[in-house]
């Protein structure tokens, strides 16, 4: 079989192999522009789009996707170069691969090469949401204070230099400007990071930059730019070469940068869009008048999930997810957790089974053909912890609750941050704080509690008694004991698992 590079010039022989998008793709408007063009957004928002572009009377929901990032120099060549095309491969839960094209990315472009292109790309009035996944760091803000972090470097050289900007912040504030300048209608900002109230958090972390960059246009956006929250649920892991070959073998496709993701997908949306909106809900997207409850569930649940099975992964010498996720006492951990300290945090949510999705989630987890690796699950740690399981410590504290298996969790990070297991073997530690967590790590050895000393990270947590003696105990007992006999202790003080 004769290799095809996937490039539009090769679409049609690629379409009797695999499915591929049957629109006119030189017919497709760009009305969305996204920030973050990796693996999630390609899994999730490009896919839903690209189904919804079948439909024939819809032209004008196209996306160009930006490389923000001067590390992102490596997926922008790779989808020029493809004509915005890849494959994406959904693993089954019984091992078969569902391949097809992706084609609704109909432009790239690269923002550090041309800054004012991407400006001017975002004023574009024909683009009427610019959607972002720029991870939970790229919000720029302190865990203490949740206010927008001034101190960054690249903060202030956005401030300094408004037409070369580095971040998301300064380029959203001079594209907005544009479009109020031009008398151009506003748009709609939609994140899909992993952060609760993300589209609130989104537009406060925007004007907190605004009001010192241009605080002339603060007005401007309030009343002409919206902010929808959104629940997004995709486990899509990083490609691995073998994927790649994978793909190559099975149908002689040669796509330098496919996506892989497991079968279940979710987009829980605010229906908020000032300037008008796909027809997401045609494809499979929930629209309702009220996300945050439904986002609530999935930070707590299954992303926290996703750290638990990481960070104790990593402790017991596994290299992927499902490694974990099948060991007895990580799960029976991972279910008490949720069941126990999780649950009583969630309240009423209509409409949804919680009994089922916790379940569902461990066979989610457990998918083997996934192979999601741990050290992208524990990849910025210090960003997703205070999002994914502080909040789950605070209700509970309220409560009175039991916060005993997230106390470990938080102890389990403190020497998963040391970065060496107890077997000796190193561990690959992802991090913008990997030397601040390292410092306090070491320092945690003889005094445990000194890594709550991380402001940043766990705010005013230090302070709570009922938490610092909780976390102490599992520590000690981690350090004293190992890992394995310490999780199957704290496993046997709960009487139900749940």
């Amino acid at each position: 079989m004769e290799n095809l590079k996937l490039n539009k010039a090769n679409l049609s022989a690629i379409s009797e192999r695999i499915t591929t998008p049957k629109y006119d793709r030189t017919n497709i408007k760009t009305g969305i522009v996204h920030v973050g063009i990796g693996g999630f957004h390609r899994a999730h928002e490009a896919l839903y789009t690209d189904q919804l572009l079948h439909d024939e009377t819809v032209k004008d929901w196209g996306i160009c996707g930006i490389a923000l990032l001067d590390f992102d120099t490596k997926i922008y060549n790779t989808l020029k170069a493809q004509d915005g095309l890849y494959t994406l491969i959904v693993k089954e839960l019984d091992g078969t691969l569902t391949k097809r094209v992706i084609g609704s990315i109909v432009e790239c472009l690269y923002a550090p090469e041309n800054p004012v292109k991407v400006m001017e790309k975002m004023a574009s009035p024909e683009v009427k949401i610019i959607s972002l996944t720029i991870t939970e760091g790229g919000y720029n803000y302190d865990e203490a204070t949740k206010q927008f972090d001034f101190t960054n470097p690249l903060i202030n050289h956005d401030l300094e230099n408004p037409q070369a900007p580095k971040t998301i912040f300064g380029y959203l504030t001079q594209a907005l400007k544009l479009r109020k300048d031009r008398g151009l209608k506003g748009c709609t900002i939609q994140s899909c990071d992993n952060i609760q109230g993300n589209g609130h958090f989104a537009k406060k972390m925007l004007l907190s930059y605004v009001q010192v960059a241009e605080p002339e246009l603060v007005a401007w956006i309030e009343a002409n730019v919206s902010f929808p929250n959104a629940m997004v649920d995709r486990i899509t892991p990083a490609t691995s070469p073998l994927d790649i070959e994978i793909l190559k073998e099975t149908t002689g496709i040669d796509d330098a940068w496919p996506v892989v993701c497991e079968p279940f997908k979710q987009w829980v949306i605010e229906d908020d869009f000032i300037a008008g909106r796909p027809a997401w809900e045609t494809v499979g997207a929930q629209f309702v008048e009220d996300v945050v409850p439904y986002e609530k569930m999935k930070l707590s649940l299954l992303n926290a999930g996703h750290s638990v099975l990481g960070i104790l992964g990593a402790l017991y010498g596994y290299s992927t997810i499902d490694e974990a996720a099948s060991n007895a006492d990580i799960s029976s951990f991972l279910r008490i957790y949720m069941g126990n300290e999780v649950t009583p945090t969630l309240g009423d949510l209509e409409g949804v089974n919680l009994k089922n999705y916790k379940f569902s989630l461990i066979q989610r987890f457990g998918n083997t053909y996934i192979k999601d690796q741990i050290d992208r699950i524990c990849s910025q740690s210090s960003a997703k912890i205070p999002i994914f399981i502080l909040p789950t410590i605070y209700t509970q504290l309220e409560k009175k609750g039991s916060i005993d298996h997230a106390a470990f969790i938080i102890a389990a990070f403190a020497i998963y941050s040391v970065g060496v297991n107890e077997f000796g073997t190193q561990l690959i530690i992802k991090d913008v704080m990997e030397s601040v967590l390292n410092e306090k790590a070491i320092v945690s050895r003889k005094k445990p509690e000194a890594f709550l000393e991380i402001e940043s990270i766990f705010g005013k947590l230090k302070n709570d008694t009922t938490f610092v003696k909780s976390y102490i105990n599992a520590y000690q007992n981690i350090v004293q004991n190992g890992i394995e006999k310490s999780v199957k202790d704290i496993n046997s003080n709960v009487l139900n698992e749940i």
